[in-house]
């Protein structure tokens, strides 16, 4: 079909932030994009809650208050997102900075799973109403940069403009890229960490607040919290060896048919590892790998009943007497995570949760379950031309996997400000 003006890979969030913002900007520009799965990916598809305040989901390398505020309004103006209230927040507020914990006050929206898939369905097709063509189930496998082409498993694409956004299962595709490319980065930050799974009744604070941002002394953090008809689920990754393993997440529906009136939420402690450490992304890797061989395969859960008194979970510990509710991610094995999480990031994490216990008392009640491995890679840090993200002449790296965004909304924000510096050129 001849050189397209805009290639993109990657139909998450990124990808379509930049989609977007080429066309509106300029109609009659030819945009193809990309995805290997058979439909539109991203964290969109995954309880689809939304940040719409800075410093969240913004890595401040990239990103002032300014920029920021600036991009956060062209998303919103896109996405349309039903902002919910908070309620009581100076009372939790109160508490926390007694213990030197900062609970953030963030404009969120929240769809649910069902409700990203119907916004996703939604923003698909207003882009192919806008001339923008989509060719999913196709993986791109390499670059031929001298030639400006885009290499496929089905074919060759001559590109004028390449916007590479393949988030953070696309980990190491993009580090491929960049090697290839002789594109320099840094691979040295990665979030580690666990899911706790608990009634909505002990964590009560999700009736007033539903994704609270707790921030504790260590650098760990909560993330990602659902509740209501939550649930817990794996997400299998694929190591720079090529092996399978599997990390945890946790997502929620809308659909009232599926309340389980759970509560789940990440605890991440953020690792900046230092020389000789060469890649945090093996180093995360390796972890995984370690948590699903003591786990036969899968992840590991622990009451914390059981962590406490130094004893493992076992199928027996899932019972109906004390622990009264059923994990939801019911493949994961009952063990020990103390095992397999090195400790100074256990230890961190205990601590965390002990004041947020304090914070919120009922969270450490002994049915809770501690999910492990919860692992983020949000280590690609390429070295970027200026500052719409690009990498090489032409080439934009963007989204969760090349280190500008974490989450939904900053990924949107990191396609625009990607797509400003094509419309420049």
């Amino acid at each position: 079909m001849g050189k397209w003006d805009c290639v993109i890979v990657g139909t998450g969030p990124a990808g379509l932030g930049a989609a977007f913002a080429l066309k509106n900007s300029k109609p009659d520009l030819k945009i193809l994009m990309i995805d290997r799965e058979r439909y539109s990916t991203g964290g969109l598809r995954n309880d689809c809650k939304m940040n719409f305040t800075f410093p969240i989901g913004f890595p401040a390398e990239y990103w002032n208050q300014e920029s920021a505020d600036s991009y956060l309004t062209k998303v919103a103006e896109i996405l349309q997102p039903p902002i919910m209230d908070k309620f009581k927040l100076d009372v939790y507020q109160k508490r926390a900075e007694r213990l030197d914990v900062t609970l953030l006050s963030i404009k969120q929206a929240h769809l649910g799973t069902d409700g990203g898939l119907k916004l996703i369905k939604e923003l698909v097709a207003s882009l192919k109403e806008k001339g923008v063509e989509f060719s999913l189930g196709e993986e791109a496998t390499g670059v031929k940069y001298s030639n400006n082409i885009l290499i496929t498993e089905k074919r060759e694409i001559e590109y004028k403009n390449l916007i590479i956004a393949p988030g953070r299962k696309g980990f190491k595709f993009l580090q491929d890229i960049m090697n290839n490319l002789d594109i320099s980065y840094y691979d040295n930050i990665v979030d580690i960490g666990i899911r706790v799974e608990s009634h909505e009744a002990l964590y009560p604070i999700v009736r007033d607040y539903y994704d609270p941002k707790f921030l504790f002394p260590g650098s760990v953090r909560t993330f990602c919290t659902n509740s209501r008809a939550a649930y817990v689920v794996q997400e299998k990754y694929i190591s720079t060896d090529g092996v399978e393993y599997y990390s945890v997440n946790g997502h929620a529906w809308s659909d009232e048919s599926k309340v389980n009136n759970l509560v789940n939420f990440a605890l991440l402690k953020t690792s900046h590892l230092t020389h000789p450490v060469a890649s945090g992304q093996k180093f995360a890797e390796i972890l995984g790998l370690q948590a699903n061989l003591c786990g036969g395969g899968r992840p590991i859960m622990q009451r914390v009943g059981d962590f406490r008194i130094g004893k493992r979970s076992s199928k027996e510990t899932f019972n109906n007497d004390l622990y009264d509710f059923k994990p939801t991610l019911k493949s994961c094995t009952p063990g020990d995570i103390s095992l397999v999480v090195p400790y100074k990031i256990m230890k961190s994490l205990w601590t965390s949760m002990k004041l947020l216990d304090t914070v919120i008392p009922g969270i450490l009640h002994p049915s809770t379950i501690m999910y492990y491995p919860e692992i983020k890679m949000y280590a690609n840090k390429p070295k970027f031309l200026d500052e719409n993200f690009q990498a090489k002449k032409n080439i934009y790296l963007i989204g969760d996997g090349a280190g500008t965004s974490r989450g939904i909304t900053v990924a949107w924000a990191s396609g625009i400000r990607a797509a400003d510096g094509i419309l420049k050129s």
